[in-house]
């Protein structure tokens, strides 16, 4: 075990470089072409700001991404509750002091960028639970001790994005976490009683949510009770996808969103921009792109000596899903409207620095898939 472990620090940069799934990278880069191309559209077939911007970020974090996966995985290790203390301290800092946008306070000021730490704290509880569990043999994950103490882990960021408001994303933080419990050995009748006891208080959970927050879930179940108001966005989304077809209308050639029907058209509904132009045959392939990119996450994982490292891929890959999942239902009309975006291909700098983390520890697990951390 030692030999392993010492074998795997003692990798040269050139069989770490080796090491790198070039795979998952191909997939990365074409994700990047794919939503510079999808933004580029946005911004009505012009280079404007959004185009730039997302361009830059892409570039960088992707940059970023390969420097931190030659880090070795004990890095990660080791780091782990730090990195989840300093992204819950962000959170503390943008509802206290954060910047304030459409009635929502979840930034904070870097000056290079406006950074919104509740996306950062989607990979910082997957990272902060992997840690926690990978000396747990499964027969003590149920223990009261452990419950209590994931519990409050949990909630604590929870608790402060639901504050800001952000019902959505505290939706997917949870989402993150409860993956990695499941995965750590998680006694199934836990879930089983959690989700009677939200079924059963859901009605009362509503009562708590904002009135937009209930007009989102109202416009969910009957959009045309409101086509001008709350189901606006919707209703436009459905169209547009419907109105691409089989092969799409073609590049900058989508009405719904030259014409400017479609709101928030490079955030959370950049795939309706690219369905519309690209129709059911560019959907099919973006779809096969995500599943490609999970399959090697979790291909990482599976190959990983080490439990901290396969327990934070399989976390990751899971949350890959659920966001693509979730936005992709979203923008369809399968679910209510909620802050969600598109992986890599939603504009957004928090989102894709996250995202660049995650990878880069994913990366890391590969390079160092012998390493045995104790």
């Amino acid at each position: 075990m030692f030999q392993q472990s010492s074998y795997s620090e003692q990798l040269t940069f050139f069989q770490k470089l080796k090491s790198f799934d070039f795979v998952l990278i191909f997939s990365v880069l074409l994700l990047g072409l794919i939503s510079n191309i999808s933004m580029f559209s946005t911004d009505g077939g012009e280079l404007l700001y959004h185009t730039k911007s997302h361009l830059i970020r892409f570039v960088v974090f992707f940059v970023m991404m390969l420097f931190l996966s030659f880090l070795n995985l004990r890095f990660w290790h080791s780091t782990a509750y730090l990195f989840y203390v300093i992204v819950l301290g962000f959170l503390v800092w943008a509802s206290l002091y954060g910047i304030t946008a459409s009635g929502s306070q979840r930034w904070v000021n870097l000056y290079f960028i406006n950074l919104q730490p509740s996306e950062l704290m989607k990979v910082a509880i997957i990272v902060c639970f992997a840690r926690y569990f990978h000396r747990e043999q499964i027969t003590n994950v149920s223990s009261f001790k452990n419950i209590i103490l994931s519990l409050a882990i949990l909630v604590m960021p929870i608790v402060l994005v639901v504050s800001q408001p952000d019902l959505g994303t505290s939706i997917l933080i949870a989402a993150s976490g409860l993956i990695v419990l499941w995965l750590a050995g998680l006694n199934i009748r836990y879930f089983v009683y959690s989700a009677l006891v939200l079924l059963v208080s859901f009605p009362f959970v509503i009562s708590f949510l904002k009135p937009y927050q209930k007009l989102r879930i109202l416009s969910f179940f009957n959009p045309d009770r409101d086509p001008l108001g709350a189901g606006y966005q919707i209703i436009q989304s459905k169209i547009a996808v419907g109105s691409g077809g089989f092969a799409g209308k073609g590049f900058l050639q989508g009405t719904q969103s030259y014409l400017e029907f479609l709101p928030e058209k490079h955030t959370d509904f950049i795939f309706t921009l690219f369905s519309e132009e690209h129709g059911f045959i560019g959907s099919v392939f973006l779809l096969i792109l995500y599943a490609i990119l999970i399959y090697r996450i979790i291909k990482i994982g599976s190959i990983s000596r080490s439990y901290f490292g396969r327990l934070f891929c399989f976390g990751f890959g899971s949350a890959i899903f659920i966001y693509v999942a979730v936005n992709m239902s979203m923008v369809l009309g399968l679910l209510p409207i909620v802050g969600s975006p598109l992986p890599i291909m939603s504009y957004g700098g928090s989102s894709m620095l996250a995202t660049m983390i995650g990878l880069s520890i994913v990366m890391s697990t590969k390079i160092y898939h012998k390493q045995i951390i104790n």
